[in-house]
């Protein structure tokens, strides 16, 4: 499938800033099943950037710019072009150990009530793939309607015990409740290409099952990660895999408007 992004953000300031220094996770890396054919991140400012790698293996973009700047926009476009594996995450860059994605961090402490629900949803099921897609489904249907929206910082065990919740909060819920099982799982920041507008990008998870590998899981549709998937970043949590993060020198508040689509073409 060929899958086409366009991504912009825009930035406003109510007073302008001396300098911005942003880090963006906003570049897809190949792999098996995905193949990037174009991509290109663009600043309609003056800004130096330089390309690298951090420790997960991500692609990052580092942003520096100075003012005085009052907006600016980041862009994002390209094509990809992805296979379908069944989930089977194949020839990832993969510097660290399965075992290490077992670790627990503040936004994906799962809580009582949560642990008890992974528990419960897989009760009776002794293959390993067989409880990590129960778990999937369990999440799936009882938030059957998640959206991408922007990060506000909720912690899994918090989205649990709400009613609303974004496609952030139900990945690190099912990382927490894998974690809790004693599988390793990861948050995944990426696209899913419906051609529908969206205020910022998806968000999924990955397992890892001895004797297969990474697996990617989309609680928000109940499945498997498919072709429609474009794997962006990788973290222990959201902040982790952030397609954001930076500072700013300068006083005043701070607004983002995200235009975000990807569509896919047979």
């Amino acid at each position: 499938m060929r899958i086409t992004v366009d991504h912009r953000t825009r930035y406003r300031f109510s007073e302008p800033q001396a300098r911005i220094v942003q880090m963006l996770r906003l570049t897809p890396s190949d792999t098996a099943d995905q193949t990037v054919v174009s991509w290109l991140i663009g600043i309609d400012c003056d800004a130096r950037m330089r390309d690298g790698t951090d420790g997960f293996g991500n692609a990052v973009t580092m942003l520096y710019a100075d003012g005085p700047i009052e907006t600016f926009d980041v862009t994002v476009s390209g094509e990809v072009l992805t296979s379908e594996a069944n989930g089977v995450v194949r020839g990832s860059i993969e510097p660290l150990a399965p075992l290490l994605f077992l670790r627990s961090t503040p936004r994906t402490a799962p809580g009582d009530a949560l642990s008890v629900f992974a528990a419960d949803s897989v009760a009776g099921a002794g293959d390993p793939l067989e409880r990590l897609h129960r778990l999937n489904t369990a999440l799936h249907a009882r938030f059957p309607d998640a959206p991408d929206a922007p990060d506000t910082g909720v912690t899994a065990a918090a989205a649990f015990d709400s009613d609303r919740v974004t496609s952030r909060d139900m990945a690190q819920m099912f990382i927490a409740a894998a974690r809790c099982l004693g599988v390793p799982a990861r948050y995944i920041s990426g696209y899913c290409s419906d051609g529908v507008a969206r205020s910022a990008p998806h968000a999924w998870a990955e397992a890892h099952v001895e004797g297969l590998g990474w697996v990617g899981f989309d609680p928000v549709k109940g499945l498997s990660t498919d072709e429609c998937h474009v794997r962006m970043a990788v973290g222990l949590d959201a902040a982790g895999a952030a397609a954001t993060v930076g500072t700013r020198t300068g006083a005043g508040d701070e607004k983002l408007d995200v235009d975000l689509q990807a569509f896919a073409e047979e």
